[in-house]
Protein backbone atom coordinates (compact mmCIF):
# COMPACT_ATOMS: atom_id res chain seq x y z
CA UNK A 1 0.00 0.00 0.00
CA UNK A 2 1.38 3.57 -1.14
CA UNK A 3 1.09 6.29 1.69
CA UNK A 4 0.82 9.74 -0.70
CA UNK A 5 2.06 12.39 1.67
CA UNK A 6 0.57 16.12 0.89
CA UNK A 7 3.07 19.15 1.49
CA UNK A 8 1.11 22.12 2.38
CA UNK A 9 2.30 24.54 -0.91
CA UNK A 10 2.51 28.49 0.53
CA UNK A 11 -0.25 30.76 -1.35
CA UNK A 12 1.55 32.93 -3.82
CA UNK A 13 1.65 36.52 -3.35
CA UNK A 14 1.86 39.55 -5.62
CA UNK A 15 5.32 41.25 -4.98
CA UNK A 16 5.08 45.10 -4.15
CA UNK A 17 6.64 47.48 -7.03
CA UNK A 18 8.16 51.18 -6.95
CA UNK A 19 8.02 53.48 -9.36
CA UNK A 20 11.08 54.23 -11.51
CA UNK A 21 12.68 57.94 -10.60
CA UNK A 22 14.52 60.43 -13.23
CA UNK A 23 17.80 59.25 -14.00
CA UNK A 24 17.09 55.30 -13.70
CA UNK A 25 19.60 53.52 -15.93
CA UNK A 26 20.02 49.65 -17.00
CA UNK A 27 22.57 46.72 -15.76
CA UNK A 28 25.18 45.43 -17.61
CA UNK A 29 27.09 42.40 -17.83
CA UNK A 30 30.12 43.22 -15.44
CA UNK A 31 32.69 41.45 -12.75
CA UNK A 32 33.30 44.27 -11.42
CA UNK A 33 33.89 44.11 -7.24
CA UNK A 34 35.37 46.23 -4.66
CA UNK A 35 38.75 44.57 -3.21
CA UNK A 36 40.72 45.23 -0.72
CA UNK A 37 45.13 44.71 -0.45
CA UNK A 38 44.23 41.17 0.77
CA UNK A 39 41.67 40.43 -1.62
CA UNK A 40 42.06 37.26 -4.22
CA UNK A 41 44.22 38.09 -7.47
CA UNK A 42 41.54 36.67 -9.22
CA UNK A 43 38.70 39.55 -8.34
CA UNK A 44 40.65 41.90 -10.34
CA UNK A 45 41.34 39.75 -13.36
CA UNK A 46 39.39 40.18 -16.29
CA UNK A 47 38.99 36.38 -17.08
CA UNK A 48 38.79 35.73 -20.70
CA UNK A 49 36.49 32.61 -19.27
CA UNK A 50 34.09 35.40 -18.66
CA UNK A 51 34.38 37.78 -20.93
CA UNK A 52 35.45 37.74 -24.32
CA UNK A 53 38.68 39.05 -25.60
CA UNK A 54 38.74 42.04 -27.29
CA UNK A 55 41.09 41.53 -30.90
CA UNK A 56 42.61 43.35 -33.69
CA UNK A 57 43.95 42.53 -36.80
CA UNK A 58 48.23 43.50 -37.07
CA UNK A 59 47.35 45.39 -40.64
CA UNK A 60 44.43 47.47 -39.33
CA UNK A 61 45.10 50.97 -38.55
CA UNK A 62 45.61 53.23 -35.23
CA UNK A 63 42.41 54.74 -35.59
CA UNK A 64 40.65 51.14 -36.01
CA UNK A 65 42.38 50.09 -32.91
CA UNK A 66 41.73 53.29 -31.19
CA UNK A 67 37.73 52.65 -32.17
CA UNK A 68 37.96 48.78 -31.03
CA UNK A 69 39.10 49.96 -27.52
CA UNK A 70 36.26 52.91 -27.17
CA UNK A 71 33.81 50.19 -27.94
CA UNK A 72 34.93 47.44 -25.92
CA UNK A 73 35.55 49.53 -23.01
CA UNK A 74 39.10 48.58 -22.88
CA UNK A 75 42.88 49.93 -23.38
CA UNK A 76 44.31 46.79 -24.48
CA UNK A 77 44.00 44.69 -27.45
CA UNK A 78 45.16 41.28 -28.50
CA UNK A 79 46.89 41.31 -31.38
CA UNK A 80 45.68 38.17 -33.64
CA UNK A 81 46.26 36.40 -37.06
CA UNK A 82 43.93 34.53 -39.18
CA UNK A 83 44.74 31.55 -37.12
CA UNK A 84 43.49 33.52 -34.19
CA UNK A 85 46.68 32.78 -33.08
CA UNK A 86 48.33 35.49 -30.85
CA UNK A 87 51.57 37.53 -32.66
CA UNK A 88 51.20 40.68 -30.01
CA UNK A 89 49.75 43.12 -28.02
CA UNK A 90 48.56 46.98 -28.02
CA UNK A 91 47.56 49.46 -25.71
CA UNK A 92 45.96 52.61 -25.79
CA UNK A 93 49.39 54.35 -24.86
CA UNK A 94 50.93 52.49 -27.69
CA UNK A 95 48.24 54.32 -29.98
CA UNK A 96 47.90 57.52 -28.63
CA UNK A 97 50.72 58.51 -26.73
CA UNK A 98 54.45 59.81 -27.43
CA UNK A 99 55.02 56.34 -29.77
CA UNK A 100 52.85 57.26 -32.73
CA UNK A 101 54.16 60.96 -32.69
CA UNK A 102 57.76 59.60 -32.80
CA UNK A 103 57.38 57.15 -35.25
CA UNK A 104 55.68 60.14 -38.02
CA UNK A 105 58.91 62.25 -37.46
CA UNK A 106 61.01 59.41 -37.94
CA UNK A 107 59.68 58.08 -40.84
CA UNK A 108 57.66 60.45 -42.03
CA UNK A 109 54.16 60.21 -43.54
CA UNK A 110 50.80 60.76 -41.75
CA UNK A 111 49.33 59.07 -38.67
CA UNK A 112 47.01 57.74 -40.83
CA UNK A 113 49.20 55.32 -42.55
CA UNK A 114 50.65 53.61 -39.01
CA UNK A 115 49.11 50.15 -38.67
CA UNK A 116 48.46 48.18 -35.23
CA UNK A 117 51.99 45.92 -36.75
CA UNK A 118 54.10 49.04 -36.53
CA UNK A 119 53.69 49.76 -32.58
CA UNK A 120 52.61 46.55 -30.86
CA UNK A 121 54.34 44.62 -28.59
CA UNK A 122 54.92 41.19 -29.93
CA UNK A 123 54.43 38.15 -28.54
CA UNK A 124 57.77 37.42 -27.73
CA UNK A 125 57.78 40.40 -25.64
CA UNK A 126 54.81 39.61 -23.85
CA UNK A 127 55.08 38.44 -19.92
CA UNK A 128 52.71 35.83 -18.92
CA UNK A 129 51.80 35.16 -14.74
CA UNK A 130 51.11 31.25 -14.15
CA UNK A 131 47.26 31.36 -13.63
CA UNK A 132 47.86 28.55 -11.38
CA UNK A 133 50.53 30.95 -9.13
CA UNK A 134 47.30 33.90 -9.50
CA UNK A 135 45.02 31.46 -8.01
CA UNK A 136 46.80 31.87 -4.70
CA UNK A 137 47.82 35.38 -4.75
CA UNK A 138 46.50 38.35 -3.25
CA UNK A 139 45.98 41.87 -5.11
CA UNK A 140 48.58 43.39 -3.52
CA UNK A 141 51.30 40.83 -4.95
CA UNK A 142 49.59 41.58 -8.38
CA UNK A 143 50.46 45.47 -7.45
CA UNK A 144 53.87 44.61 -6.42
CA UNK A 145 54.34 42.29 -9.52
CA UNK A 146 52.96 45.08 -11.84
CA UNK A 147 55.35 47.57 -10.38
CA UNK A 148 57.92 45.80 -10.31
CA UNK A 149 57.96 45.33 -14.31
CA UNK A 150 56.41 49.26 -14.54
CA UNK A 151 53.20 47.52 -16.22
CA UNK A 152 50.13 49.12 -16.63
CA UNK A 153 49.19 45.22 -17.66
CA UNK A 154 49.83 42.27 -17.01
CA UNK A 155 48.68 38.56 -18.33
CA UNK A 156 48.30 35.36 -17.03
CA UNK A 157 48.54 32.19 -18.48
CA UNK A 158 47.63 28.82 -18.99
CA UNK A 159 48.00 25.53 -20.94
CA UNK A 160 45.14 23.95 -22.73
CA UNK A 161 44.84 20.41 -21.28
CA UNK A 162 43.78 19.28 -24.59
CA UNK A 163 45.92 20.57 -26.90
CA UNK A 164 48.70 21.70 -24.18
CA UNK A 165 49.28 24.78 -26.30
CA UNK A 166 49.56 27.88 -23.82
CA UNK A 167 46.84 30.34 -23.70
CA UNK A 168 46.30 33.96 -22.66
CA UNK A 169 43.41 33.17 -19.47
CA UNK A 170 42.96 36.74 -18.52
CA UNK A 171 44.45 40.57 -18.10
CA UNK A 172 44.99 42.54 -15.02
CA UNK A 173 44.77 46.16 -15.63
CA UNK A 174 46.35 49.08 -12.84
CA UNK A 175 43.60 51.10 -14.13
CA UNK A 176 40.95 48.70 -12.99
CA UNK A 177 42.76 47.64 -9.82
CA UNK A 178 42.74 51.18 -8.80
CA UNK A 179 38.30 51.36 -9.50
CA UNK A 180 37.95 48.24 -7.69
CA UNK A 181 40.07 49.94 -4.49
CA UNK A 182 37.98 53.34 -4.74
CA UNK A 183 39.54 55.27 -6.90
CA UNK A 184 39.64 56.52 -10.74
CA UNK A 185 42.81 56.42 -12.31
CA UNK A 186 43.30 57.70 -15.21
CA UNK A 187 46.73 58.39 -16.35
CA UNK A 188 49.54 57.08 -18.13
CA UNK A 189 52.15 57.97 -15.60
CA UNK A 190 53.30 54.63 -14.89
CA UNK A 191 55.09 56.33 -11.46
CA UNK A 192 51.75 58.31 -10.71
CA UNK A 193 49.22 55.24 -11.23
CA UNK A 194 51.22 53.13 -8.65
CA UNK A 195 51.53 55.95 -6.38
CA UNK A 196 47.74 56.24 -6.26
CA UNK A 197 47.17 52.44 -5.65
CA UNK A 198 49.88 52.67 -3.10
CA UNK A 199 48.41 54.90 -1.08
CA UNK A 200 44.94 52.57 -1.91
CA UNK A 201 46.80 49.88 -0.30
CA UNK A 202 48.46 51.71 2.70
CA UNK A 203 44.60 52.70 3.15
CA UNK A 204 43.41 48.96 3.98
CA UNK A 205 46.13 48.93 6.47
CA UNK A 206 45.52 51.16 8.76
Amino acid sequence: MTTIIHKEVAASQALMTFKAPQGTGFSEPSTFTLVRADSPAMCVMTDFKQVSVATISPDATLAAANQTMISRGVRLLLVVNRDDEVIGLITSRDTSGEKPIQMVQERGGKFSDLLVSDLMCPRERIDLLDTRDVLTAKVSDIVATMKHFKRQHLMAGDRDPITNKVRIRGVFSATQIGRQLGAAIQTFDVGATFSEIEGLLAQDNV
